[in-house]
């Protein structure tokens, strides 16, 4: 299994809290040996944040430690143990298949993270994969989680991405790599569906106050503090996925797996964002029945958390009727605060007046909404222009549309509301990681040119900056780029 411990920076220091507090859910391993490890991005703030200088990241040793070979004293690299509902079939075993996490660390605002490997190799875990994974995955899920970063999406981050100049087989033979990720735990439904399944009770419920601990502490002074939990979670994926849906961002893969406790966006497999306004867009290669289409994300996601509220059950109450009947209240609350958290945003996306009348505004999203489906309007394109359309009445928007009576009604409505060009700035961006540009970059970097991935994510991590020389990147899809599908990468 490989492995050597030395030590990286002193101020560097990997904790083994879950390892140390759930080992059942978890199976001490190292990643395989990467001879000659070349580190291909960093994130050098981010690396900053955990007290690593990225300088030390871009050496030998520093390349080591982002695959896994380098091992800090006192760290326990486990892959962790989860189930999952895949496209709605329960797996009971799923767990890290080609990933380890190394380690949490307190970073320099005090908030515990966790490192995190893609790609380093097979464990027990793995069922028939390679446990590898290739360049461009790995590198699409560092420009995709960045973005959303700099979006104000709570996300897993990327810290690198490093080449192990070993090959892997997909359709054809590509390069590999290891990605290095970050987050506020790797906690999951999955993990919550794989400790139920045990049927050790204590199991479950050392799980839960690790996540309680860990994410959501004024739950521990609740009444209930289980319930406390399952209502914190509903509200932080309700108020996630309606961020997900503003931006038109479509996740592709939202099994009980991916989907965590923290409210976090994890997994950037198969996504992608929309161009052109289609509530059925589905991009994932193995959506087949388009069970995580756009529209379907807010419905996809109250689902997961009832799989997690079935996990919780035993918690909730020793009597199994009336622990039902709690989970089923506070389930109902996820309608209303997904409702609320979209009508919110889409108000600050129309830069409406907040005291607004809620039927005249819910009538110009609704009226909106049709008319860019219809035209087959790009959607992050015509709400930046709309901005401008607001603060000096530039026919950009309107020139987006086919249906120009149509746009010009609609647009005589808003403008009598009295929209704010300010608001709709902070909020509508120019750059999102265009699929043709993602492709592009992808293709580049693997042919051994990461010019076209720095220029990208020089646009992406400043999303709601006009820059010159970057219009390119703020642009849509040129007619031939066709119809886009996504892969999961394994």
């Amino acid at each position: 299994m490989g492995g050597v411990s030395i030590t990286p920076p002193s101020t560097f220091v990997l904790e083994s809290r879950f390892a140390q507090e759930l080992g059942e859910l978890s199976v001490p391993w190292r990643a395989e040996d990467v001879p000659d490890p070349r580190l291909l991005v960093v994130n050098d703030a981010l690396a900053a944040e955990l007290g690593l200088d990225p300088d030390w990241l871009r050496s030998a040793e520093g390349a080591r430690l982002l695959v896994g070979n380098l091992v800090p004293p006192g760290a326990t690299p486990v892959a962790q143990a989860y189930s999952g509902h895949q496209f709605g079939s329960f797996s009971p075993r799923l767990g890290d298949g080609r990933a380890l996490l190394l380690g949490e660390v307190v970073d320099a605002g005090g908030r515990r993270r966790d490192l995190h490997l893609k790609g380093s190799g097979r464990t027990p875990f793995a069922r028939g994969g390679d446990g590898l994974a290739a360049v461009g995955p790995m590198l699409r899920e560092y420009i995709l989680s960045e973005a959303m970063h700099a979006l104000g999406v709570p996300t897993t981050r990327s810290l690198a991405v490093v080449a192990t100049g070993r090959q892997v087989r997909r359709e054809t033979l590509l390069p590999g790599a290891v990605l290095a990720r970050v987050a506020s735990s790797h906690l999951r439904v999955g993990s919550f569906q794989y400790a139920r399944a045990t049927g050790d009770p204590d199991l479950l419920r050392r799980l839960a106050d690790h996540a309680v601990s860990r994410h959501y502490p004024d739950a521990a002074g609740a009444e209930h503090p289980y319930l406390a939990l399952f209502e914190a979670v509903v509200a932080a994926q309700a108020s996630l996925v309606a961020q997900w849906m503003l931006l038109g961002f479509v996740h592709g893969v939202m099994n009980t797996d991916n989907m965590t406790i923290s409210g976090e966006t994890i997994d950037y497999g198969p996504c992608a964002f929309l161009d052109a306004f289609d509530p059925a867009a589905v991009f994932s290669s193995i959506d087949h029945g388009g069970r995580y289409a756009y529209r379907n994300q807010p419905v996809a996601a109250q689902w997961n958390l009832a799989r997690f509220a079935e996990a919780l059950l035993p918690l909730l109450h020793e009597d199994q009727d009336r622990a039902v009947s709690l989970a089923e209240t506070a389930l109902e609350a996820f309608p209303p605060q997904y409702s609320e958290a979209w009508s919110a945003g889409m108000r600050s996306k129309l830069g409406l007046p907040g005291d607004l009348d809620d039927g005249v505004a819910s009538a110009l999203v609704d009226d909106l909404l049709v008319l860019l489906q219809q035209n087959h309007v790009d959607w992050t394109t015509f709400f930046r222009a709309l901005g401008g359309t607001a603060r000096t009445g530039a026919h950009a928007a309107r020139d987006l549309v086919l249906d120009l009576p149509a746009f010009d009604a609609w647009a005589e409505r808003w403008r009598a509301v009295g929209p704010d060009p300010e608001v709709m700035d902070r909020v509508n961006p120019v750059h999102i990681p265009r699929n043709h540009l993602v492709e592009e970059a992808l293709a580049s970097a693997v042919g051994g040119d990461l010019d076209p991935l720095g220029r990208l994510l020089e646009a992406v991590t400043a999303p709601y900056d006009e820059r010159p020389g970057l219009e390119r990147y703020a642009a849509g899809p040129p007619d031939d780029f066709g119809a886009y599908t996504t892969y999961c990468g394994t």
